[in-house]
Parts: structure tokens; C-alpha cells; sequence
């Protein structure tokens, strides 16, 4: 086999996205508050990038290379008699002086009358705002604080450190069993039990424990150490409890339903996660992207920009750029001017298509905006791009992450993009209007005879919904209710 090399030229057409696309399609994509990061950070590395503001606060290029006067010799105004007066500013008039005296009468009132020493303090001598600001106690460091004003000393107390150090965010005790911590410890495995036992009485109570029946039965017998007939139920009968075989519950522990059904109630009220109220959920808030109101009998799609920088290109730095003769300068100078209206460009860019497709979407589910969620057509995201002439991906990338404020409530924008659930005769239902139905015949049904999955079929098979029972299953998680067993009432 021969080897060889050689020159040789061939026609070929490629796309290539450009860096100014490439920027552009990776600013649609943002969320709000990635985009506001960055533009503050352009603003950082880009000199001619600038906030608008009043044009009061703006310094031109003839100002900036003009020279200013000394501080040292201010202006000399004339004094209302006419002559110029030595402290350059003008005298106040009768009125003015009488009122200024006033103030300084009721200023000098005021400090006198005051109850503590009158102490001036500088900016420095104020606390700091991290001092200001309360820290969130975590749920190891609560427990430690306990742990050294218990009595569990030596070994016992390496257990207790052991324990707390290998909880969950739930506050349960997991991979760590009785021998490792005795072993790790150096200590006997009774000396391990002792303490673990200690430690999940802390607070909250049932902290500390291996799994759910553990921690319903610690906090049973420290609240409830009285009712010896709820201590059995949750170290005996939770799989029952979990299957709603109260029944069963009643035989074992020889009591009547009502009985159970006060004992249930009790488990209700217990806490299965004991870690819970220290766990570091923040709330996260939304703000719309897009607006969408009501102005007569047609809907109005406006563009949220409180909180968005609005850029411009520096008018001193155009300047400069006309004036520079040449060189490293002007080269940087051009080089972030086009960086600059590349920037702006693209933001308006993605405005102008968050508006355009959020348009689209309030034409196809304008019958949602006047009647609800129950008239919530399914969509695609062809139909939306065909509307406004853009690709698939982009009404992708513009719905992701973006939010709308509408008169029924705050949507995602993906929210109104659902699959398609066929009907017997006439339009298909979207899936959404389904879940809702379906979450309106739950809410409806008789506790103590609950709506089977096949029930909901049937049901909704005379409303001219074709959907089977596994789809009825789906979405019935999905919407976070039990099954037809588990929603059973007591009584």
C-alpha cells in the first residue's frame, strides 16, 4: 500500500455561527437574573458600556479635556446689595435666615431634651452588616450546643459527636451502625446504644433515628408516654397504617374505630423528618420576564425592564475614537465600541423575540387568559415558531426559564406548551385541563367511597375525554395524590 502526501483544493459550504450569533443565541437563553450578572459584568470589562441616565450626570468629551478651574479660588457671585460678596455663594434673604434659625433653635431643643449622652460616632464606629445580620443555626450545630450541655462525657461523648456528624438533612442517623460507632469511638457497644439513645431525645425529638418507625416511636414515648396503645401501633401496625387497613389496627390493638381514629390522628401530627426546620430551603422568587394585560377587549404584551440595566455606548469614548490619530489605543478603543453595539444589539434582540413569541402564545391560548385552565389548548412548539416565522430551538430557548405575568397568575412560558389528550368528538384537551379535571373529581368525591383510577376513566370518558388508566395513574402522582386505598377516610 502506497503512502503519499499532496495538495489539493475542494469547494465546500458550511454554516459557521459567528461570535455575534453565538452571543446573541447564548443571551436568549438566559434567565433574567443571569442576564442582569451579565451585563453588570460587561459593564465591568468594557469601559464603553454605560448605564443611561440623566443626561446632567454625563461628562462629554469636551468637558473631560477642558480645563477646570482650581477648588482652591471658587467663583465670586454678587451679593443681593450688588457688590461681591466673599464667600462666593448668595446671602439668603430675610425669610430663608428666619427659617434656617428655626431649624437650628429646634435642632439644639431636641439635643438637649435627649435621654442618653449626646456622643458623635463615625461611620466607622457603627457594626458592620454581617454583624447586623442573624446566621441560620443548622440542625448539627443545635444538637452540639445540647451535646455540651449534657451529661455525656469521654467515649459516650465521641458517639454523640460521631452521631450528630453523620445525620441527614432529615436528621436521621445513616450509614453509620451501632459496632462502627463503638468501634470508632473506641468504646463498648452499650456505651454506643446509651448514648444514640440520649442523643434522639434532644430536640427536636426522634432526631438521630435509623428509619420512620424509630422516630415515630421515640417521639410517641417521650409526648406520649401515657398512651402505651400508640406506642404499639407505630412499632407494629405502620404498614397497615400506610395501607389504611384500619380494621386490621383495631383487632390488634382491641379498641374501636373511633379509637383508631383518634390514635391516627395523633401520628398525623408527629413529625417524620425531624430535621425539617433547620433545613437550608431558600425561597426562591420570581420575577416576570413579560407582562400581559387586559386593555379593553384585547391583550397587551409588554416587556419587564425594572431591575435591566439599560445600556448606551459612552459618547466620550466616540469621541475620543474620532480624535485618536492611531495606534494600540485606538485599537482597543474601536475594539470594545463594536463589542458594545454587539451587546446592545443582541439584548434588544432578545427582547424584541421574548415579546414576539409570548404574542404568539396569548393568540393560540387567549380562551386560557378568559375562562382558566379548564380552557387551556394543547400547543406545540412548531405551531408557535410557524406563527412567527423562527425555528423550533429558538421558541425553545426563549421559553426556558422565562416567566409571564398574566390575569390568571405567574406561568413559565413552557407552561403553556402540553401534550395533546384525544377526545370521542370534537377539539383534543391538553393535558394540563386534564390534571385539573382530574384534581376537581378528587376534590369532589365521597371520603368514605374515593374515586378508583378505572372510576376517573369512566367519569371522564362521559365528559368526551378519551384517556386510559394508566394516564389517569400518571397524572394522579403527579398532582401528589394518594391512591383511591390511601385516601379512604377512618370513619
Amino acid at each position: 500500500m502506497e503512502l503519499r502526501q499532496e495538495l489539493s483544493t475542494r469547494l465546500l459550504q458550511k454554516m459557521v455561527l459567528t461570535p455575534q450569533l453565538q452571543q446573541a443565541i447564548r443571551l436568549l437563553q438566559l434567565s433574567r437574573q443571569e442576564l442582569v450578572e451579565e451585563i453588570n459584568t460587561q459593564m465591568e470589562s468594557n469601559p464603553t458600556l454605560e448605564e443611561e441616565s440623566d443626561d446632567s450626570g454625563t461628562i462629554t468629551y469636551e468637558e473631560a479635556t477642558r480645563d477646570v478651574p482650581s477648588l482652591e479660588s471658587p467663583p465670586v457671585v454678587p451679593s443681593d446689595d450688588g457688590s461681591e460678596g466673599d464667600s462666593g455663594r448668595e446671602a439668603p434673604n430675610r425669610q430663608e435666615r428666619a427659617e434656617r434659625e428655626d431649624w437650628e433653635k429646634y435642632v439644639d431643643d431636641y439635643n438637649r431634651f435627649t435621654t442618653g449622652p449626646s456622643i458623635q460616632v463615625g461611620n466607622e464606629d457603627f457594626p458592620s452588616v454581617e454583624s447586623t445580620v442573624s446566621p441560620r443555626t443548622t440542625l448539627g450545630e443545635h444538637l452540639m450546643w445540647q451535646l455540651n450541655l449534657s451529661e455525656l462525657t469521654g467515649p459516650a461523648r465521641h458517639v454523640g459527636i460521631l452521631v450528630i456528624g453523620n445525620l441527614n438533612e432529615d436528621g436521621y442517623l445513616v450509614d453509620m451502625t451501632i459496632q462502627e460507632l463503638a468501634a470508632q469511638a473506641q468504646t463498648t457497644e452499650a456505651v454506643a446504644v446509651a448514648s444514640l439513645t440520649r442523643i434522639q431525645t434532644f430536640d427536636p425529638v426522634g432526631v438521630a433515628a435509623r428509619n420512620l418507625a424509630e422516630c415515630l416511636s421515640i417521639q410517641a414515648r417521650v409526648h406520649h408516654a401515657d398512651d402505651p396503645r400508640l406506642q404499639i401501633l407505630v412499632e407494629r401496625y405502620l404498614p397497615e397504617l400506610e395501607r389504611r387497613n384500619y380494621a386490621t389496627i383495631a383487632r390488634g390493638l382491641k379498641c374501636s374505630m373511633s379509637e383508631v381514629a383518634a390514635l391516627v390522628e395523633t401520628v398525623l401530627l408527629m413529625e417524620p423528618r425531624p430535621g425539617r426546620a433547620f433545613a437550608s430551603s431558600e425561597v426562591v422568587y420570581v420575577q416576570p420576564d413579560v407582562y400581559v394585560y387586559k386593555v379593553g377587549d384585547e391583550y397587551v404584551v409588554t416587556l419587564n425592564e425594572d431591575g435591566l440595566p439599560r445600556l448606551r455606548i459612552s459618547p466620550y469614548y466616540e469621541e475620543t475614537l474620532r480624535n485618536k490619530g492611531g495606534g494600540q489605543a485606538r485599537d482597543f478603543i474601536k475594539e470594545k465600541l463594536r463589542s458594545a453595539e454587539w451587546l446592545i444589539r443582541s439584548i434588544h434582540q432578545r427582547n424584541n423575540t421574548i415579546r414576539r413569541v409570548t404574542e404568539s402564545i396569548v393568540r393560540f391560548q387567549r380562551d386560557f387568559l378568559e375562562k382558566g385552565v379548564a380552557a387551556l389548548r394543547p400547543l406545540v412548539l412548531r405551531e408557535v415558531a410557524d406563527d412567527i416565522g423562527m425555528h423550533e430551538s429558538t421558541v425553545s430557548r426563549v421559553t426556558t426559564s422565562k416567566y409571564v405575568h398574566t390575569p390568571r397568575g405567574i406561568f413559565e412560558l413552557k407552561y403553556f406548551f402540553n401534550s395533546r389528550i384525544g377526545s370521542f368528538s370534537g377539539e383534543d384537551q391538553s393535558s394540563e385541563s386534564v390534571k385539573a379535571r382530574i384534581k376537581l373529581l378528587i376534590d369532589a368525591e365521597d371520603a368514605n367511597r374515593p374515586l378508583s383510577d378505572q372510576e376517573i376513566v369512566t367519569l371522564l370518558r362521559k365528559e368526551n375525554i378519551d384517556i386510559a388508566r394508566r394516564t389517569v395513574a400518571k397524572y394522579r402522582q403527579g398532582l401528589g395524590v394518594l391512591t383511591s386505598a390511601r385516601r379512604k377516610s377512618i370513619l
